[in-house]
């Protein structure tokens, strides 16, 4: 375990409906070190093992083989709910992450007091509800002045941009976003996107980011990934990645699967 790695994935292999017609092998051999503060973006063709690798260490399942692990700290026999202490995640349907007949400051409550035993029995304290409320008008949506409405009833983009501080309000010592912005329209995406950067910067959290857009996946974070068929087939940071334009991301994959890109949302966006 290297001394600042925050993410270890080590020979991860996985694959769904082992022993029948059906076999996939969808994580071959995933190696992949994240060091603290690191946010890399992650993208790929349909079935490239992008969201299968998210779900690897979220726990989602148990992984076939290798191990992983979170802060120097071997979680790979962890169920997911043991996971989810060191993790914060945004997934890409908006109605995942809130409860949805609960009012948005419960839901920042229930999040606050995560592994806490009282849990809402006790109500919300002024001091909480001040709280929430700057925390609210940092989003820029007006939800500060709407604390007491049930999330049901905001927008797709609100929801994301509500759970995305719910999924941040512990520091997680892993922000896992799959997809996060692929429901949205393009205006309301941009917006959770600039929230999503400021949230990982200001907090020096470490994150990975799914995404089928390209241009996000090279203008997001400080290091990009590639998978192909199970594996990582290309792994650039800093400038490199700084440098990059949609055109060699296509030349890479094209190189490495011996063929087009075959991921048509990938291409439009």
């Amino acid at each position: 375990m290297s001394m600042n790695a925050m993410l270890e994935i080590n020979h991860i292999y996985k694959t769904f409906n082992k022993g029948t017609i059906n076999e996939k092998p969808a994580l071959c051999g995933v190696d992949l070190t994240l060091n603290d503060g690191d946010f890399v973006t992650i993208i790929g063709g349909n079935g490239a093992g992008k969201s299968t690798t998210l779900n690897a260490v979220a726990g989602v399942w148990p992984v076939d083989d290798g191990s992983i692990y979170i802060d120097g700290k071997n979680i790979t026999g962890y169920p997911e709910y043991k996971r989810a202490e060191f993790l914060g995640r945004v997934f890409q349907d908006p109605m995942t992450g809130t409860a949805a007949t609960m009012e948005i400051q419960e839901n920042l409550a229930l999040a606050a007091r995560r592994g806490d035993r009282r849990r809402l029995a006790w109500g919300i304290t002024k001091a909480e509800r001040e709280k929430y409320h700057e925390m609210l008008k940092v989003l820029d949506l007006g939800l500060e002045n709407r604390m007491s409405t049930r999330v049901g009833l905001l927008s797709g983009g609100q929801r994301q941009a509500l759970t995305l501080l719910m999924a941040t309000l512990k520091k997680p010592k892993l922000l896992l976003l799959d997809e996060h912005t692929a429901a949205l329209d393009p205006k309301t995406a941009a917006k959770v996107l600039d929230l999503t950067n400021s949230i990982v910067t200001e907090n020096h959290l470490t994150a990975m980011m799914v995404t089928h857009n390209m241009k996000d996946a090279i203008r997001m974070g400080n290091r990009l990934i590639m998978m192909h068929e199970g594996r990582i087939i290309y792994d650039v940071a800093g400038e490199e990645k700084a440098r990059l334009h949609v055109s060699d991301l296509l030349e890479k994959f094209e190189q490495a699967s011996g063929g087009e890109f075959a991921n048509d949302r990938m291409m439009l966006s």
